[in-house]
């Protein structure tokens, strides 16, 4: 069988044989690592292993008999001792004590988050008296106040709230924090012209924060939700003093009933504790890209 070779067209450019050159994947050069990226990553990893290294500390702990962690309290456990968690979920009351946490944790960070909504708004666009000054300087100097907790127990006691549900989620509502200055830094990335374009149109305040403002700010008012959760689920000392019936008792009151009186279980308070940190770490691994979004993009562009 033979093989017809075609004529070449008139004028046809031949392409020259690749050499390897810049545009061939081939021929590309390595850049070599920079050190200033292996010290950001050596810094990750360390500050990764600090925070991991608690949680395992923690977990293997959780996994020992009383007996084990007494003959070896820092050694690896030889031991899974399951039932642990079965044990401290009974002791604890944590069935009960989890409504109630779930409850606080909602209601009272969708209040306070609303109320940093509300006041950062009008403060960022400037439309208060003494937008540019005064209020940031007052949101930052109220971070730095101490808790008045004699005239906020006799407020309680005095409005009848004091052992109530109700009084407890209004007053860990009212701890704003950083939210409203997470927020104003956010809004400042807005442009005005939304708010004239709206005006014009014939949108309402309140109209406009909801069909506008929300969802352009969601990952800094995720930031802020998340933020008064971990702070209201964590609280335990406001819960002791505000509640007094154990009946509406939050899951972290639970952890007393782990509190001997010449010794404590380890074993059962390790597992208590884990399942009490549990939400909270699965919350975070699921909204944690919103979070950095919210807190960078307003640190940012402020």
């Amino acid at each position: 069988m033979t093989t017809v070779k075609l004529p070449e067209r008139p004028g046809a450019e031949q392409k020259p044989p690749s050499t390897g050159g810049s545009s061939s994947p081939a021929g590309r050069r390595k850049r070599p690592p920079r050190p200033g990226r292996a010290l950001l990553y050596a810094i990750a990893g360390a500050a990764m292993i600090t925070y991991v290294f608690p949680l395992l500390y923690l977990l293997n702990t959780a996994l020992k008999t009383s007996d084990g962690f007494m003959a070896d309290p820092t050694g690896v456990t030889t031991t899974f001792a399951l039932s642990n968690f079965a044990k401290a979920w009974e002791a604890g009351n944590f069935g009960t004590y989890f409504f109630n946490s779930f409850l606080y944790t909602l209601v009272g960070s969708v209040i306070a988050t609303v109320a940093a909504i509300l006041l950062a708004f009008p403060v960022s666009r400037g439309y208060l008296p003494g937008s540019r000054f005064f209020w940031p300087v007052f949101f930052v100097v109220a971070l730095f106040l101490p808790n008045a907790l004699t005239a906020q127990f006799q407020l309680m006691l005095h409005l009848g709230l004091y052992g109530t549900r109700f009084g407890y989620i209004m007053l860990m509502a009212a701890g704003l924090g950083v939210g409203p200055l997470l927020i104003m830094g956010y809004l400042r990335t807005l442009p005005r012209e939304l708010d004239e374009a709206a005006a014009m149109d014939g949108c309402g305040y309140f109209r406009y924060l909801v069909t506008f403002i929300v969802p352009l700010c969601r990952p800094v008012i995720v930031t802020v939700f998340i933020l008064h959760a971990i702070g209201i689920w964590n609280d335990i000392i406001l819960a002791t003093i505000y509640l007094a019936d154990s009946a509406n008792y939050p899951v972290t009151v639970g952890l007393f009933a782990f509190k001997g009186q010449y010794s404590n279980d380890w074993a059962l308070l390790s597992a208590a504790v884990l399942i009490v940190a549990v939400p909270l770490i699965i919350l975070y691994a699921f909204v944690q890209k919103y979070i950095i979004a919210g807190v960078t993009d307003g640190a940012l562009k402020a």
